[in-house]
């Protein structure tokens, strides 16, 4: 089965082509951050006429790659929640005019649970049950799979995306944005010796909170600013990095204890950053399990994810409404 998906949801515009969820034909993402970079973060209503004008292209290209006809495509799928409105009423239009057009079924998926199949695709031998960690510039969730289509939600952040407390930090740093990448090459060359943060509220709990340390690094890197000193901006990078994959760590493996899964798998923009992926492989290789992460191409927003779940969530529950509706503030179900 051939499964055209579409992934609109912020500021990249991705088509992508895959048969029977795990096999990639096509995965096209024309990102838009240069457009976006000169005001720091994504502009919605900028992000929404960018994907307007390719989405057309793409999917065309999309098909030509593989030499795929569009009556060998058996199904539609598309990113209609969480998301940036704009973006994702530009996606999902499409999707359910291709499916109109082309007489196939149409099916919405949710843009976190496209996430995790980035781990499907990369790895032909995953199954679950498993428990996955998705960490973005947007969200930071916490789920247990037991099966396909069945999940259920441990813990999320109460405030900021881990993603976005490093797009945060990065600028109040000086770096670029995204921030995550600029964070992770510079943190190398630092020492992580500076304590931001000494308590961690919600110890216990499976859930998240970013806002204090990203608050921490801003008010020592203006502290130092005003004083005259010099701000260790690597030392900063690094100490913040090491933090925020402690927190992650922690919530993750005990969640994997109390699930008893022998599997974990990452994914979202973060799970491209080399310390997260290095100390997660090491510590679930002490405990005997096996740990999962796609390569970078499909940590970031990509349609294959998008194609992937959709053929799963066809199987399990079939098509989607023609009249589903966008939904930004989606939760996982």
């Amino acid at each position: 089965m051939l499964c055209l998906g579409i992934e609109t949801s912020c500021d990249e515009t991705a088509v992508a082509l895959v048969e029977d969820g795990r096999k990639i034909r096509s995965n096209l993402i024309l990102s838009q951050i240069e457009r976006h970079q000169k005001f720091g973060g994504v502009v919605p209503e900028l992000a929404a006429r960018c994907h307007l004008e390719v989405i057309s292209q793409l999917v065309a290209e999309a098909l030509r790659q593989p030499g795929v006809l569009p009556r060998e495509v058996d199904l539609v799928a598309a990113t209609y929640g969480p998301g940036l409105i704009g973006g994702l009423l530009v996606g999902l239009s499409m999707a359910k005019a291709l499916s109109l057009a082309w007489q196939v079924p149409f099916v919405g998926v949710n843009h976190v649970e496209g996430h995790i199949y980035a781990n499907f695709l990369a790895h032909p031998e995953l199954e679950p049950p498993l428990v996955c960690l998705t960490v973005s510039g947007g969200h930071t969730q916490l789920i247990y799979m037991a099966e396909h289509g069945t999940y259920e939600l441990l813990g999320q952040t109460r405030d900021d995306a881990a993603g976005e407390a490093f797009d945060k930090v990065a600028r109040v740093l000086g770096l670029g944005y995204p921030g995550g990448p600029f964070i992770d090459r510079l943190a190398q060359t630092g020492q992580p010796n500076l304590t931001l943060v000494q308590h961690d509220a919600l110890a216990g709990t499976y859930d998240f909170s970013f806002s204090g340390i990203k608050t921490a690094v801003v008010n020592l890197v203006h502290h130092l600013r005003q004083k005259g000193e010099a701000v260790p901006v690597a030392d900063l990078a690094a100490s913040f990095q090491r933090q925020v994959v402690t927190v992650l760590a922690d919530r993750v493996f005990r969640a994997v204890e109390a699930k008893k899964v022998k599997t974990l798998a990452v994914s979202g923009g973060v799970a491209a950053n080399s310390q997260l992926r290095s100390f997660f492989s090491a510590e679930a290789a002490r405990r005997g399990i096996q740990f999962f992460a796609p390569p970078p191409v499909l940590c970031t927003d990509n349609a294959g994810m998008i194609a992937a779940c959709g053929y799963f969530r066809y199987l399990k529950k079939g098509a989607s409404s023609l009249a589903l509706p966008a939904a930004p503030r989606l939760r996982l179900d």
